[in-house]
């Protein structure tokens, strides 16, 4: 299974397993059960490819253009019950590793209770890859466009917005989507007020948002509002349903997103390469930070993978754990990751 970021690296905090170890070593033998769990490279699935004998990728078939090549999802495998012998071996095993468990499983939830979390997390990743790819198609997925987030010192909290608070309008034109939000918004410079619409219990209101910069999309900086964001009741314009149902946790996001766009457009976004990534994604095409990147890069260098597209918050830790013969290629949105696969599949080297 994938599993959630952690906040730390893996072997960082085996530091304090192998001192832990030493003490327990001391008290019992080898089957004694230890408060850790093992980490391992997992199954690699090819989004253009079949789950078994089902797309695991299916769109409607006057829009489905099969393509050759692979883009991969990375997975980590989860050995939830190490005995002393077991986190032992695999402490000194470089292709595992070995956290304390509650980094796994928050302390007083089930192992159960965590792979239900993890199993609504990949159901809402696939929503927001959807989401993305059809974005970036042009053909948006209609939904009520709410806040999830308002940054602590973001211009939309100094406006008064709030988490909850549904965005019905940009400037006076309709949002029905969080696509249709970016381009309205984009319309703008750093800088720019805009004037945002927005229902509260009920009630309407506008209020004016100055803008910042956030990630620069070219040339150009792109304006925000400093708000994380989120769909409710989606509408896609057509039906794309992903065969994945043994996999939980949200970091496969990002090469579903890239599989549903190769789906959805004539030739090959790899030019025929086994391209292999990870990263959650956001209804905006945002990439974010997963946790088992070791674990993921060694699982993708296994399968004949060159290329890896890595989370701009995995970047450094990649660096740090990636295999010979495989390179990474940093990404911050689905967009960064569409740039990079171009490139692939014109025989150029990724920015």
């Amino acid at each position: 299974m994938t599993v959630r970021v952690t906040g730390m690296s893996s072997r960082g905090a085996t530091l304090g397993v192998s001192l832990a170890l030493a003490v327990v070593l001391g008290a019992g033998g080898s089957q004694l059960k230890v408060p850790y769990v093992g980490l391992g490279p997992g199954p690699v699935y090819n989004t253009l490819g079949t789950n078994g004998t089902t797309p695991l990728i299916q769109v409607p078939p006057d829009r489905d253009h099969p393509a050759k090549g692979e883009l991969d999802l990375t997975t980590v495998n989860v050995f939830p019950q190490l005995t002393l012998g077991d986190a032992i071996a695999k402490w000194f095993d470089r292709r595992y590793a070995v956290v304390p468990r509650d980094v796994i499983y928050p302390p007083g939830q089930s192992q159960r209770q965590s792979d239900e979390e993890t199993k609504k997390e990949m159901a809402e990743s696939q929503q927001h890859a959807v989401t993305a790819a059809l974005c970036e198609l042009g053909t948006p997925v209609t939904a009520r466009v709410v806040i999830e987030e308002v940054g602590d010192s973001s211009p939309a909290k100094a406006a008064g917005l709030k988490v909850g608070d549904v965005v019905t309008t940009i400037d006076g034109q309709a949002v029905d989507s969080v696509c249709t939000l970016r381009r309205l918004v984009g319309l703008h410079r750093p800088g720019d007020v805009v004037a945002v619409g927005y229902r509260r219990g009920g009630a309407d209101a506008v209020v004016q948002v100055k803008t910042v910069a956030g990630r620069t999309v070219g040339p150009d900086e792109r304006p925000v509002l400093g708000v994380a964001l989120a769909e409710r009741d989606p509408h896609p314009p057509f039906p794309v349903t992903i065969a994945l149902n043994d996999v939980g946790g949200p970091s496969a996001g990002l090469m579903f997103a890239l599989g549903i766009y190769d789906r959805l457009t004539p030739g090959d976004l790899t030019g025929g390469q086994i391209v292999a990534g990870t990263g959650s994604i956001d209804d905006d095409g945002t990439v974010g930070a997963i946790g088992g990147i070791a674990q993921k890069l060694i699982a993708a260098r296994d399968h004949g993978a060159r290329w890896f597209l890595t989370p701009t918050g995995n970047y450094d830790e990649a660096s740090r754990a990636v295999p010979k013969g495989l390179r990474l290629i940093r990404v911050a949105s689905m967009r960064d990751g569409l740039t990079a696969l171009k490139a692939i599949a014109a025989g150029r080297s990724p920015a």
